[in-house]
């Protein structure tokens, strides 16, 4: 299996990997300077850096950078006694860098707006993939979205079963009205997409969240949305709303083994949702 094929099928498809890769090697070792060995999400394997302890303390390790997407390396001694699997024993060292690779995030924003063109333009520029979705064609299309990856015109719940959400994904909710955000935002709690935003006052969320309450959505799905959404930057145009937006997007894709709570939050209303939530 060619390592660098299987990196970009699983980038397609939207999963994490980490590649871990031998940088330096002194002495007698089980394997090569650049070999090198994959770990996808689920645990499994592609490659070797040669087996034995030396590769289990690494596939262990691999699974935390997948986790935190923050790069590891480490240094190996093989002592005269140490035994491995293949059995060989050898008394050279070794350092493995393990890096994560994770998929392009892509953002799905539904509505097409005035917002939503400022939005697109910004998330592109901070390099994420955009999907533009609304009901309405003449909003949704190429000439108002030129820089999108993808503008789809479609009923909500026509879309939702062909979108590919991953926790790299990154969902804001934009619509033109309070029903069509209330629609997608039930869609939405029930993904694991990273980043969930809505549009609004703070009067507004808190109403959104109160009849999802009455209609017996589960309260604790909705912990992790963040609305109003962008930080309190005093925004007013669509362009300064798109920037604040992009930023708190930046922020969670940086801080993926925290999330939300490492954010240095001004705005009163996602600690609200927070309480309505409980």
């Amino acid at each position: 299996m060619d390592l660098f094929d299987e990196i970009v099928r699983l980038r397609k498809l939207g999963q994490k990997c980490a590649l871990a890769t031998i940088v330096q090697v002194n002495g007698s070792i089980p394997s090569y300077e650049s070999a090198k060995l994959l770990v996808r999400e689920d645990g499994s394997m592609a490659g070797t850096i040669g087996g034995g302890c030396v590769e289990a303390e690494v596939w262990n390790a691999a699974r935390e950078v997948i986790a935190t997407e923050k790069p590891r390396q480490m240094k190996f001694s093989l002592g005269q006694d140490a035994a491995y699997d293949n059995g060989l024993i050898c008394g050279g060292q070794l350092e493995v860098f393990i890096e994560a690779i994770v998929p392009q995030p892509r953002t799905y924003i539904f509505g097409a707006g005035h917002i939503s063109k400022s939005l697109a333009k910004a998330a592109g520029m901070a390099g994420f993939a955009v999907t533009v979705i609304d009901n309405r064609e003449n909003y949704a299309n190429r000439e108002r979205f030129p820089e999108a990856d993808e503008v789809i015109a479609a009923e909500y719940e026509e879309v939702f079963p062909n979108l590919v959400v991953t926790d790299t994904s990154y969902i804001v909710i934009v619509t033109r009205g309070h029903r069509d955000d209330m629609r997608v935002l039930e869609w939405a709690a029930g993904t694991n997409a990273r980043y969930l935003a809505m549009i609004g006052s703070k009067r507004k969320v808190i109403g959104v969240i109160e009849e999802l309450a009455k209609a017996g959505f589960p309260a604790a799905a909705l912990e992790r949305l963040f609305a109003p959404m962008g930080f309190d930057i005093g925004a007013i145009t669509p362009e300064e709303i798109a920037i604040s937006v992009v930023a708190e997007m930046i922020a969670v894709r940086r801080n993926p083994d925290t999330g939300w709570k490492a954010l240095s939050k001004t705005a009163a209303g996602h600690h609200k949702v927070q309480e309505l939530a409980r």
